[in-house]
């Protein structure tokens, strides 16, 4: 298992609480970023909105992908996964943008593809927002340029419905062969034939252990009905309450999720939940933390938590994508209490 985190560009993770005590500014993602890299986190995830979900959209929040370029330089080995939209994004352009940053990074710049959910976000930065298999069809063609752009073989050309390009030159390549990994995640049909068929590593919303099993099995399913190499790795979002006591934990619990229902972090809800296609119903209470962070139920001790991981490890899960709040205290309370005990469980489950 390895442990990567949620960047905080939102200033915070909480939809019912309004100071997190984690600014949204760089200087405190940065000091986030090295902390993690030297406490034993391998991978953030910079997720990309011109909107701020999570406090409302009059809140301040960073751009994910000038943050992505300054962490990278300002980090020594921490992958930086940083998410991409289609409608919001040229692709040659995206493509020249991205191996750039793989070059300053010397190969540790990732993407996760996300086709996009937020209509209102859409209208206001003039973003591309159709239907949601259109929005696939133009995620297929846009994965398609970028990896064209990173192959060898030069100039590249394509003709497709959404984009054209004739004899495009991209130099220097990214530090990664043949291309840069990609991510993504999606619960639709469509959503993850695409992922099967063009990416290299599925990464999922909170889900409890048995709704992770089946997405992994069947994705590993899909994957391998293609004849392409199985996907690299299988990522969890989650979201960490960790207490010297159970009680404790739950009490926190109750805390953040006392759901506000006029509250300004509740302003995308009715598009994510209409304008997705979910395997799992989504209530306000499950949106009160973001990315379904609380599914997972990585509450309690950090020896009850130590336990879960296992069991989502021993499902397949490679990745998780934690968040904590407030960011630095909680994360640096996982590394010392939690990390330890699942390298402990493991051992001792080895020797059984």
């Amino acid at each position: 298992m390895e442990y990567g985190f949620w960047l905080p560009i939102f200033g915070g993770w909480l939809r019912n609480v309004e100071d997190e005590q984690m600014p949204a500014t760089f200087d405190y993602a940065k000091h986030v970023a090295q902390t993690a890299e030297r406490i034993g986190f391998s991978t953030t995830l910079i997720a990309e909105l011109n909107l701020n979900d999570i406090k409302g959209i009059a809140e301040p929040s960073l751009e994910a992908w000038t943050t992505a370029a300054a962490i990278a330089a300002t980090t020594e080995r921490l992958e930086i996964m940083t998410a991409v939209r289609p409608g919001f994004h040229n692709p040659a352009t995206t493509a020249k943008m991205a191996a750039n940053i793989d070059q300053l990074s010397n190969g540790r710049f990732t993407l996760n593809v996300v086709s996009a959910w937020w209509e209102e976000e859409a209208r206001q930065y003039n973003g591309i927002f159709t239907a949601h298999d259109e929005r696939y069809a133009r995620t297929e063609e846009f994965v398609t340029v970028m990896k064209g752009l990173w192959a060898d073989a030069s100039p590249y050309s394509f003709d497709g419905d959404y984009y054209q390009l004739e004899r495009a030159e991209l130099h220097p390549k990214p530090v990664q062969r043949p291309g840069i990994k990609l991510y993504a995640g999606g619960e639709s049909e469509t959503g993850k034939q695409t992922i099967v068929n063009h990416c290299d590593a599925y990464v999922m919303h909170g889900g409890t252990v048995d709704e992770v099993a089946t997405k992994i099995t069947d994705m590993k399913t899909r994957r391998a009905a293609t004849g392409k190499q199985p996907l690299a790795s299988f990522g969890l979002a989650a979201y960490i309450i960790c207490r010297e006591t159970e009680a404790a934990a739950l009490e926190e619990w109750r805390r953040i999720t006392d759901v506000k229902e006029d509250g300004a972090g509740y302003a995308g809800y009715d598009d994510f939940v209409s304008k997705s296609q979910l395997e799992q119903q989504v209530k306000r209470n499950d949106y009160s933390v973001s990315n379904r962070g609380l599914r997972p139920n990585l509450i309690g001790t950090p020896d009850q938590i130590a336990e879960r991981i296992l069991e989502f490890e021993a499902v397949g899960v490679t990745l998780l994508l934690l968040q904590f709040s407030p960011q630095l205290e909680e994360m640096e309370r996982f590394a010392r209490e939690v990390m330890p005990r699942v390298e402990a469980k493991r051992k001792v489950g080895q020797l059984k």
